[in-house]
Order: C-alpha cells, then sequence, then structure tokens
C-alpha cells in the first residue's frame, strides 16, 4: 500500500527579482513501513521535498496524493489537520516547550485533537514507555540530556499513531554515541510497522534506512534501495 505519491513536482520561489526552481519535476512513490533517507548537500531541495512530504508547504505544480489525497491545493487549515492527524515529527532541535514536563509536551498533539485528559494521558505515558522513559515523564526538558530529550520528541511523534515519522537530521545536536542510540531507536519502531523518512546530509545516519534517495539541483540523482537489513536493535543482520 503506498502512502506518498508525488507526481512531476516543481517548487519556485521568487527572491527579489529572480527564481529559484528549489525543486524540479520530482516523482517518488513511498509505501507503508519503508524506511527512506533523503540526502543531498546544501540546496539540492532536500529541505523543500522535506516539507512538501510533511504538508508544511505545497507544490507550484503537480500533484501529491497522501494515501490517495490530493493535498497538493489544499487549504492552510486542511494541511494543518493532515499534519496533526497523519504526520510524526522529530526536529534536530526538538522543539519541546521549556516549561512543561516530558508527559505535557507528549500530549499536546492529543490536545490539539481534542482528545479527553485521561485517554491523553494514558496514550502519552505509553509513548514514553515505548521510548524508554518511563521514569523521566515529569522531567522538564532541560532537566534531560540531549538523548533523551530527543526521545521525548519522537514519543511526541508516535503518540497520534501517524502514518509516517518525518525526521528532519534527528542526530544533528547529539554526539555520534547518542545518535547511534536514537538510529536503534529507529530500528525499533520501523520493526513495529512504522513508516519512517528521514532527512539527512550525513551519510553515516541515512545508511540506516533500506532505500536512499539522493537530491541534486532539485532532481532526484538516484534512488536505491539498499540491500543490507538491520535488526530491531540496530545490527547488520545475516543475508
Amino acid at each position: 500500500m503506498n502512502i506518498i505519491d508525488i507526481e512531476h513536482i516543481a517548487k519556485i520561489y521568487q527572491v527579489g527579482t529572480e527564481e529559484v526552481h528549489a525543486l524540479q519535476d520530482v516523482s517518488l512513490r513511498i509505501d507503508k513501513n519503508e524506511y527512506v533517507a533523503i540526502m543531498g548537500p546544501s540546496g539540492s531541495g532536500k529541505s523543500t521535498l522535506m516539507n512538501m512530504l510533511g504538508c508544511l508547504d505545497t507544490p507550484t505544480s503537480g500533484k501529491y496524493l497522501f494515501k490517495s489525497e490530493n493535498v497538493s491545493q489544499m487549504s492552510d487549515n486542511d494541511l494543518a489537520t493532515i499534519r496533526n492527524r497523519e504526520i510524526g515529527f522529530v526536529f534536530q532541535t526538538f522543539n519541546l516547550l521549556p516549561r512543561s514536563d516530558a508527559l505535557h509536551n507528549v500530549e499536546l498533539p492529543l490536545i490539539y485533537a481534542g482528545m479527553s485528559y485521561l485517554d491523553r494521558k494514558e496514550r502519552a505515558e505509553q509513548a514514553l514507555a515505548d521510548v524508554g522513559l518511563s521514569d523521566r515523564m515529569h522531567h522538564k526538558p532541560n532537566e534531560l540530556s540531549g538523548g533523551q530529550r530527543q526521545r521525548v520528541a519522537i514519543a511526541r511523534a508516535l503518540v497520534t499513531k501517524p502514518s509516517i515519522i518525518l525526521a528532519d537530521e534527528p542526530t544533528g545536536n547529539l554526539d555520534s554515541k547518542t545518535g547511534e542510540e536514537i538510529m536503534q531507536l529507529f530500528h525499533e519502531i520501523h520493526a513495529k510497522g512504522n513508516t519512517i523518512i528521514l532527512v539527512t546530509h550525513e551519510e553515516y545516519i541515512a545508511e540506516h534506512a533500506l532505500r536512499i534517495i539522493r537530491l541534486k539541483d532539485g532532481l532526484i540523482e538516484n534512488d536505491e534501495v539498499v540491500s543490507k537489513r538491520y535488526t530491531p536493535n540496530g545490527n547488520i543482520a545475516a543475508e
């Protein structure tokens, strides 16, 4: 079952008198339970593509089908509904509320969705348990390590049970050991059936995915399925 189907999309920005072609005739399909990395140098269009996939922006031309629903021409309110219901975001900078504890940070998407207090508390507690933070749910971000903050952000992304997890440079603010632990967590999440789209400029991070899409000058330069397979603990499985 395909979740994302992009057909010949382009994105043009007007910068002063100049037209910037951030994306040019990009087509791709992402199926349920894929683990995809999107790579490219600065200016390649990967951030623009991420914004398209995450329904944070709409294309200048072309079509974007999300679970067979055409989101290309949706209003901002409709896009916000899709984001809240279907997409879990994980950012490099965590984007946590500094004065709220981990539990409240994870609850936030459920508050926006109108879920009752008891239901969202139970769901948020389970999401934090799933990322190994049951004993930290009443800690505020400044009382947590960088890796723990990112785990809170991942729990928040998972709590709505979204169709895709969209992670933008999720290890960018972490040391290499902690970053590797976070990538192992993504393997566990993928093994449970989640669809993950990872945006990164780091080759060793992209290599955790099972498919790598490389962008250059707003075009897909290469799209390959990686032959190696990882076990849920992040180790390479025997072929």
